[in-house]
């Protein structure tokens, strides 16, 4: 093969202009350069098609030693066909139909792949592609297909001259016909397509410039770093660095180019914002076919939040080396000095794993405040982290058993519901559960299989436990607020691992923390039922009012902590009219349903004996009389004195106050539903000397008044007027000779969010 200086050069107009040399091909390059320097466990041959295989131009590798192309990516082959490879160099141009712009085999012309095999670099050349079916049938190209095609060959020695391979890269950008444009507005669009051709932020400088300035940057440079292209190249990159740059990193770099080698590391720079962002930096050096360093190829990656991960993951794990030291010296201080590693390594797995479950069941066990709920999830945590099976007993001041639990590792329900039914009911005095129980005591019981007898009375309760498995057996109190709730009895079925005294130590832990969860459970749910009861004890009976059919319901809260004061009462008042009252007292909680009980006697006293029965002017002094004696802090209500009709044919005529109450609603005859919002007043307590308004409407025959509490319409996170609307949906889906009663099924059917009571009155004017 001759020289590169004897070659005859193109004389075509298809030249590539200057300053444009490796910009198109910088991501192939620095992407094959960079396993070249590090290729790991195998050759470079084998690693470089794992990076090359998706890039998006063509690209072959050529082995200088063999002559021959090796290795044609998905591109390459998409481009000439699939050629069966490895092939002579010469014989793969042939193959896929490559020519000099003048249409000579490229064999015949000392061709630029002929050129990279003799480790030359190629800087840029124009060639032909003229697909034809070749003689021995390598070329699989598409006879549809075979058109002339316009390619730019640019060339790379990968590898030094004194290395184990010497291979060479060739890649091929396609030029897109372009109808009877030149042929420099050819080479712009492929300039272009090659530019952007990759999202990686790749570099490249001149060693052979002073200070080894940038010649060229990439458009994922600029998103990067934000310096475009104009005000980074003629630079060195150090503009890069900041005051936080470890200069450890950036003497590595300075020490890697000037001995002429590949270097990867990771360095805080910073963005022309001023904002620092952790770079992966890669740098090669690119030589010419003689071993002559003509760039360095930088390739660079955002890695901040990859660093930030590794700081937190780094930080945590010095935090949980600290804790665990910790933790070993506390052990270490109570266990043998003599303590082999194996048994100090077992034993700090074991506590782990049991402070663990002291956590898990502090927060499991508080989690609810139903009584069930507690009692299964206490059996959970017991069952088969501490015991093959566990069976809960509560009991009552006398010491009766009065609910159970129970749970085995393998099922077994129907034994358990035995020893529920036969054995629980009845527990003889030298039982472990009732030694417990008794003396408020942990107690540890090592039995052979003929030590049932005297623990059982029942047969079948007996039969049950020996299926169940006795090998070992802990009861332990559970003891709250120095009472003694009840017992827990685990036990473990293999007498080859029985109980010992740190066991116990764990269970009566349990057992305690258990005690307290279930001794919250009854405060609560005693404190619900006083407030409830209370609250219930002040609702009025409706009375029967002639002319009126009414109904009303009442909706307490899920928990004893949202019991509120939530009321409603109807009135027949001594002038014929008819008192129609709903309200609600500020809070959720006993002293809420108490003070709510002195505010519906204000408002009967004020409504009874009115010198203006006018609904404002009762309101008002209602409000003057609960600020003066101090009956609630505040509350909102809605007063509706109705008048009942002057003759026959006259309508009934309502007359409405609100003390910022959500507004009541009015159900016609026909189900048509009307909001009756135009009626708005301060809550009561906040300020008694302004006048309340006073909105009369006039009442159709069988037409219904509905007032209801907040709670009826609240959700977490919706509007209250998205609950207005659902309610009114809800009442218009109702038959139209729906009566009062069935008005009040239908409007508390929706989903009630269960955290605040719900009070609602229906009260139909015939």
């Amino acid at each position: 093969m001759p020289a590169e200086r004897d070659r005859p050069r193109d004389t075509s107009p298809v030249q590539r202009p200057d300053g444009v040399v490796g910009r198109e091909e910088a991501g192939v390059v620095s992407a094959a350069v960079a396993v070249v320097e590090h290729p790991g466990t195998g050759s470079v041959s084998s690693a470089l098609p794992g990076v090359l295989a998706d890039v998006p131009v063509a690209v072959l590798l050529i082995d200088r030693g063999a002559g021959a192309v090796t290795y044609a990516n998905s591109a390459a082959v998409e481009l000439a066909g699939n050629v069966r490879l490895p092939v002579d160099i010469d014989t793969w141009g042939a193959s896929v139909g490559l020519t000099d712009l003048g249409g000579q085999p490229l064999a015949s012309t000392s061709g630029p792949l002929s050129l990279v095999a003799q480790g030359l670099p190629v800087t840029g050349e124009a060639v032909r592609m003229v697909p034809a079916q070749a003689d021995d049938g390598l070329s699989a190209q598409d006879p549809a297909d075979r058109t002339d095609r316009l390619l730019w060959v640019t060339g790379f020695p990968l590898s030094r001259p004194d290395g184990d391979e010497h291979l060479s890269l060739v890649v091929f950008l396609e030029v897109e016909p372009a109808g009877t444009g030149a042929a420099g507005d050819q080479l712009q669009a492929l300039r272009e397509r090659a530019v952007v051709a990759t999202d990686i932020a790749f570099t490249i400088t001149d060693p052979r410039e002073p200070d080894n300035p940038l010649v060229w940057v990439n458009p994922s440079f600029t998103r990067i770093t934000g310096y475009g292209y104009d005000e980074a190249v003629g630079r060195n990159c150090r503009f890069l660095q900041g005051p936080a740059t470890d200069p450890a990193a950036v003497a590595g770099i300075r020490t890697a180019i000037e001995e002429q080698r590949a270097v990867t590391t990771t360095l805080l720079n910073h963005r022309k914002d001023g904002t620092a962002f952790w770079n992966q930096l890669s740098i090669s050096p690119v030589f010419d076919g003689e071993g002559g360093l003509v760039s360095f190829v930088g390739v660079q990656t955002d890695v901040t939040e990859r660093v930030r991960v590794e700081h937190e993951r780094e930080a945590a794990f010095a935090a949980e080396q600290a804790a665990r030291h910790e933790a070993e010296l506390a052990r270490a201080a109570a266990e043998r000095a003599q303590a082999d590693a194996e048994r100090a390594r077992a034993d700090a797995e074991r506590m782990q794993g049991r402070l663990a479950l002291m956590a898990e069941a502090t927060s499991t066990l508080i989690a609810t405040l139903d009584l069930a709920d507690v009692l299964d999830r206490l059996a959970r945590l017991c069952v088969p982290l501490l015991a093959d099976w566990v069976f809960v007993s509560l009991v009552d001041d006398s010491g009766t058993v009065r609910e159970t639990a129970s749970r085995h590792r393998d099922g077994l329900e129907e034994e358990l519901r035995v020893l529920a039914t036969q054995h629980a009911p009845h527990l003889p005095e030298n039982s472990p559960t009732r030694r417990s129980i008794a003396t408020s005591r942990p107690v540890l019981v090592q039995r052979s299989d003929g030590d049932l007898d005297g623990l059982f009375t029942a047969e079948a309760a007996r039969q049950a436990a020996e299926r169940l498995g006795t090998g070992s057996l802990i009861a332990v109190p559970m003891v709250a607020r120095r009472q003694t709730r009840g017992a827990i009895l685990l036990a473990r079925a293999d007498t080859e691992r029985p109980f010992d005294q740190e066991d116990v130590d764990l269970a009566e832990d349990l057992a305690r923390r258990a005690a307290l969860a279930m001794d919250n459970v009854r405060l609560y749910q005693q404190e619900h039922t006083v407030a409830d009861t209370l609250q219930r004890s002040l609702l009025p009976e409706l009375p029967t009012i002639p002319g009126v059919e009414s109904a009303a319901h009442y909706v307490s809260a899920s928990t004893a902590a949202d019991v509120g004061g939530d009321f409603y009462d109807l009135l027949h008042l001594p002038d014929g009219s008819i008192g129609v009252v709903i309200g609600d007292v500020v809070g959720h909680d006993v002293a809420a349903a108490a003070a709510m009980g002195h505010l519906r006697g204000l408002i009967r006293a004020c409504a009874w004996e009115a010198p203006d029965p006018d609904p404002g002017v009762v309101l008002a002094r209602v409000d003057r009389l609960v600020q003066g004696l101090g009956v609630a802090s505040m509350a909102t209500m809605v007063y509706a004195r109705v008048v009942p009709p002057a003759g026959d044919g006259a309508p009934w005529r309502l007359q409405l106050a609100s003390a910022g109450h959500p507004p009541p609603l009015l159900r016609t005859a026909d189900g048509d539903v009307q909001l009756l919002d135009g009626v708005t007043g301060l809550l009561i307590g906040v300020d008694g000397s302004l006048p309340r308004r006073t909105t009369t409407i006039d009442l159709p025959r069988e037409a219904t008044l509905l007032a209801y509490t907040d709670g009826l319409i609240e959700r977490p996170g919706a509007d209250l007027d998205d609950g207005i609307a659902e309610l009114v949906a809800r009442l218009v889906a109702t038959p139209a000779e729906a009566d009062p009663r069935a008005l009040c099924d239908a409007a508390v059917a929706g989903s009630l969010d269960g955290r605040d009571d719900v009070a609602l009155i229906a009260v139909r004017f015939r």
